[in-house]
């Protein structure tokens, strides 16, 4: 049996197939301390000076935040103007759009109308004209077989 420390090797019988070996942890003593200790090291007691350093440093480190997040908030809101005015410039371009769009649309369609009224004025007249030169040649007739 061989020993190396907190270790014990012990040979066991040899076989066909190879070698077996016991392995022995000796066991731990209880007056012998580990590397790491169980309870956390003691601290030395704080002095009212440093107590007020931390609190005002915690004090800093809130209202930072607090900055921060005021400054986050302020942005965002920046942000939502700023979404806002575009839309409400694109709505307005695009009413205006859609307002001169209709105008011209208007214009053209009482354009169309007008030339439509006067070809049909000027059909009426002509087909009148025709009338009146029938009506002629009717009384002429009839004035001629009188």
């Amino acid at each position: 049996m061989a020993s190396c420390g907190d270790i014990q090797v012990k040979e066991l019988n040899k076989r066909a197939s190879g070698q077996a070996f016991e392995v022995i942890l000796s066991p731990s003593t209880p007056d012998v301390k580990g590397e790491f200790p169980l309870s956390p090291l003691k601290k030395k007691g704080t002095s009212l000076d440093e107590i007020k350093r931390k609190l005002e440093a915690a004090e800093d480190r809130r209202k930072s935040q607090e900055a921060e997040l005021l400054k986050h908030f302020a942005e965002k809101r920046e942000h939502e103007k700023e979404v806002i005015q575009k839309a409400i410039e694109e709505n307005c371009n695009f009413s205006k759009m859609a307002q001169e769009k209709l105008s011209q649309k208007m214009e053209a369609n009482e354009e169309n109308r007008t030339a439509r009224m006067a070809a049909l004025n000027e059909k009426f007249k002509e087909k009148d004209k025709k009338l009146e030169e029938v009506r002629k040649n009717k009384e002429a007739i009839r004035e001629s077989e009188s």
